[in-house]
């Protein structure tokens, strides 16, 4: 049974392109979550493209984030890789029981009247931590913007780590992975690398991206 269930597993892996999770990226879960995770992406027609960066520490920032629908892609994402990912939120959202499962999920509590706002305790985040990688969504909303909110960069700039774009396409189901980028202080010029990886990612309700 467990050579069955090895081969059922790997199988599921190459149907979605499973990326290889480097030893430096933080991992979690278990079997069952991956399994859960695996099962939902290929059942649901998913599958991956690139990789993640060899490296302990980093940003994801996913765009285009338009739909509710993202997040239960998202969670599957983490179990069928055991990725440890964790997310910014306020501090008032961490309300019990609702707290303890924001914290299992990776949920890193914000208060915005602490010196230095998110942007000074995420920074703080990443050098407390030997390894911890970063969930952002630039946009900040699900509704259509015409620029994305600036601080993923200067948390990144600041903790001098990278920034790893990604985003769910939708129009190939596909998600998409793409090179880290280090900042380099030059935050126009670094935007525009990132919207030349975005420009082939279409968001779910694509009047919104």
């Amino acid at each position: 049974y467990k050579l069955v269930g090895i081969k059922i597993v790997m199988s599921l892996a190459e149907r979605i392109n499973l990326p290889v999770v480097p030893p430096s990226v933080p991992r979690r879960g278990n079997r069952l979550t991956r399994f859960t995770g695996l099962l939902f992406m290929a059942a649901s027609g998913w599958s991956y493209e690139g990789n993640w960066p060899d490296e302990p520490k980093f940003i994801i920032a996913i765009v285009p984030h338009t739909s509710n629908v993202d997040f239960p892609i998202g969670l599957n994402i983490l179990f069928s890789m055991g990725l440890r990912l964790d997310f910014m939120g306020k501090e008032s959202l961490f309300w019990e029981p609702f707290g303890t499962f924001l914290h299992w999920l990776g949920g890193v509590p914000i208060s915005r009247s602490t010196s230095g706002g998110a942007v000074g305790q995420a920074v703080e985040q990443f050098n407390q931590r030997d390894q911890f990688v970063l969930v952002i969504t630039p946009e900040g909303t699900r509704a259509k913007v015409d620029k994305w909110k600036t601080g993923f960069y200067h948390i990144a700039n600041g903790a001098g780590v990278p920034i790893v774009p990604a985003g769910f396409d939708y129009a190939t189901k596909t998600v998409k992975i793409g090179p880290p980028l280090m900042p380099s202080g030059d935050m126009e010029a670094d935007f525009a690398e990132l919207r030349e990886f975005y420009a082939g990612v279409q968001a779910r309700i694509p009047e919104n991206a």
